[in-house]
């Protein structure tokens, strides 16, 4: 799958918003707010449950390579998540 499908089907089941559980949140990470080097991907089964994390990384942007948001795409998928919730914005990592 190229980048830009990846990338507007991911954007369009976080503008959904809050459907119910499962849900999985996206959060970036980086050196800069230019440049997002990790993403954490956050999964909770039902409410109250303690959140999954798994983390991808990159040498480049992650919101540019084509297959960790394939592989996102994918996570949020096979995981049947109604919610798909996205931290806007590249946090800094210190």
């Amino acid at each position: 799958m190229n980048l830009d499908k990846s990338t507007k089907r991911i954007a369009k089941r976080v503008k959904k918003g809050f459907q119910g559980y499962p849900q999985i949140s996206l959060a970036y990470f980086g050196e800069s707010v230019d440049c997002a080097t990790e993403v954490v991907v956050g999964f909770i089964l039902e409410e109250g449950a303690v959140a999954q994390e798994q983390k991808f990384s990159s040498k480049g942007d992650v919101r540019k390579d084509e297959t960790i948001q394939t592989t996102l795409l994918k996570v949020i998928e096979r995981a049947d998540a109604q919610t798909v919730l996205e931290v806007s914005g590249v946090s800094i990592i210190k």
